[in-house]
C-alpha cells in the first residue's frame, strides 16, 4: 500500500513538474521577458511568501484538516511587529511578541480542535475574522508606513545572493527542511498516519491530541514568519495582507497532490504547486489581466484541482 502511494505522489509531481515548465515555455514565448532576470527574480519573492503558508497547509491537510486562519495571523503578525517597533523602535521585541501571538493562536486552534472535538473548519474560520479584527484595531484600518527599520531587517525581504533573493532562500530552506522531517522523522511520519485513519493511530498508541495541537501550532508559526518576512519585504504593516492567501495556499498543496481526505502529500508537489500558480499569474499580470480575473483563476484552479482530488479518492 505504501509503495503505491509513494508511487502515485511520485508521479503526480512529474506531472506538475511537467505542466510548470510547458506554462514558463508558453508564457515565455509569448512573452520574451519572461525570462528576464528581474522578472525572474520578481517571481521567486512573490512565490516565496505564498510557499512557505502552502507548505504550513500541506502539514495540516496531511492531517486531515484544515486552516482557514493562516492568511489573517499573517497580517496580525507583520501588524504587530510593526505596530510594536514603532511603540518601543525596537524590532526584535516586535518579533518576539509576534512569534508568540502567533504560535499562541495555533495553541488555541489545536486545543480547540483536539480537546473539544470541534471542527477545524468553524474554529479557524473564527480565528480568520478574530486575528483579522484584531489587525484592523492595532492599525485602525490603515497602513503603519515603517521608517527607520533595521538594515539587516530589510535586508531579509529585499536583500539578494549571489543575485538570489534571501527570501526566496529562506523559502527553499524551509523546503528542504520541512521534506525531509516529512519523510524520515517518526514524529512528523505521525501526521500521516493521524490522516490516514485516526482510530487506527489512537490503536497504535499515537497520542492524536498532541499531534493536532502540534500541527496547528506549527502552521501558525509558518504563518507568523511570512507575516514578518513581509514587512520586511513592503516595509509597510497593512491589516489587508493575506486576503486570499488561503486559497492559494490550499491549491499549491492540492495541485502538487495533497489530498483534503488527509494522509496524502508532499512538500515538494506543493513547492511545485506554487511555482505552477506564480507562472500563471505571472503570465496574466503580463498580459495586462485584470487582478480580479486572476483570483477568479485562482478559485477555478482550486475548484478544479479539489474535484479532481475527490474523485481519485472516490475510485479508490
Amino acid at each position: 500500500m505504501k509503495s503505491m502511494i509513494k508511487k502515485l505522489t511520485a508521479k503526480r509531481e512529474a506531472s506538475v513538474a511537467l505542466i510548470t515548465v510547458l506554462a514558463a515555455l508558453i508564457t515565455g514565448l509569448f512573452q520574451p521577458k519572461f525570462f528576464s532576470i528581474s522578472n525572474l527574480r520578481s517571481l521567486a519573492i512573490g512565490l516565496s511568501t505564498d510557499g512557505i503558508l502552502a507548505i504550513a497547509l500541506t502539514i495540516v491537510l496531511v492531517l486531515g484538516g484544515i486552516e482557514l486562519s493562516v492568511g489573517s495571523v499573517m497580517a496580525l503578525s507583520c501588524v504587530l511587529v510593526g505596530w510594536t517597533f514603532l511603540i518601543t523602535d525596537n524590532i526584535l521585541f516586535g518579533i518576539i511578541a509576534s512569534l508568540t501571538v502567533g504560535i499562541g493562536i495555533g495553541l488555541f486552534n489545536g486545543l480547540m480542535i483536539s480537546k473539544l472535538d470541534l471542527p477545524p473548519f468553524i474554529v479557524t474560520l473564527g480565528m480568520q475574522s478574530l486575528a483579522k479584527g484584531a489587525a484592523y484595531i492595532f492599525t485602525e484600518g490603515s497602513p503603519l508606513s515603517m521608517g527607520g527599520l533595521p538594515q539587516w531587517f530589510r535586508t531579509l525581504g529585499r536583500g539578494s545572493v549571489f543575485n538570489i533573493p534571501i527570501i526566496f532562500i529562506i523559502f527553499m530552506v524551509l523546503a528542504v527542511i520541512f521534506d525531509l522531517l516529512m519523510k524520515n522523522i517518526t514524529t512528523f511520519r505521525m501526521i500521516f498516519y493521524v490522516g490516514s485513519n485516526e482510530n487506527a493511530a489512537k490503536l497504535s498508541g499515537i497520542n492524536v491530541s498532541e499531534v493536532k495541537v502540534g500541527v496547528y501550532m506549527l502552521s501558525a508559526l509558518l504563518a507568523t514568519l511570512t507575516g514578518i518576512l513581509s514587512l520586511s519585504r513592503f516595509n509597510v504593516a497593512t491589516p489587508t495582507l493575506g486576503t486570499m492567501a488561503e486559497t492559494r495556499a490550499i491549491s499549491a498543496a492540492v495541485i502538487g497532490g495533497t489530498s483534503m481526505a488527509g494522509g496524502v502529500g508532499t512538500v515538494v508537489g506543493t513547492v511545485l504547486g506554487v511555482v505552477l500558480l506564480n507562472i500563471i499569474n505571472n503570465a496574466l499580470v503580463m498580459l495586462n489581466v485584470s487582478v480580479y480575473w486572476q483570483d477568479f483563476v485562482t478559485g477555478a484552479i482550486l475548484i478544479l484541482a479539489v474535484t479532481l482530488d475527490y474523485v481519485s479518492h472516490r475510485k479508490k
